[in-house]
């Protein structure tokens, strides 16, 4: 089962749909490059069918995502603890920097916009952390200290 946001699911939905109108374009380009003749020797034909094999893979790819999804209700979030979909601004102990990340799915992870994936070794450190409370962490450079300054959604 895959957690999400229900603005997460819709992006997928939004991807999922775009993909899929390029079906019609991939199986043209291999119409037209069957046309060319011997296929054998054939790189567009070969670079097509390769399109649309990928293509497939993505798109299979995100209708098992689709299916397994289960949307989380933020407004049903609680901020006592640091959990899925929620924003926690934190403190490195050694060095004094502060930081906010978003917790989200794997599917949602952004480093540009401050969401790193749930599977990341510092998400799963602060999982259940409270504010106050310091989490040891390992990372591959070492271990960090981070204190949980807040908690919000």
């Amino acid at each position: 089962m895959t957690y999400m946001s229900e603005e997460g699911y819709k992006k997928l939905l939004a991807d999922l749909k775009e993909l899929e109108s390029k079906r019609p374009e991939i199986v043209r380009q291999i119409a037209e490059a069957r046309d060319k003749g011997d296929l054998s020797e054939n790189a567009e034909y070969d670079a097509a069918k390769e399109a649309q094999g990928l293509l497939e893979m993505r798109i299979n790819e995100l209708k098992l995502i689709i299916a397994d999804a289960k949307i989380i209700d933020t407004s049903k979030l609680n901020t006592d603890s640091v959990q899925v979909l929620t924003k926690v601004e934190l403190r490195n102990v050694k060095t004094g920097a502060t930081m906010t990340y978003s917790i989200v799915p794997e599917s949602e992870a952004n480093l540009r916009e401050s969401k790193i994936s749930i599977n990341t070794p510092i998400a799963k450190g602060l999982l259940g952390k409270k504010v106050g409370e310091t989490a040891e962490i390992t990372i591959p450079q070492g271990k960090i200290y981070l204190e949980v300054i807040s908690i919000s959604i």
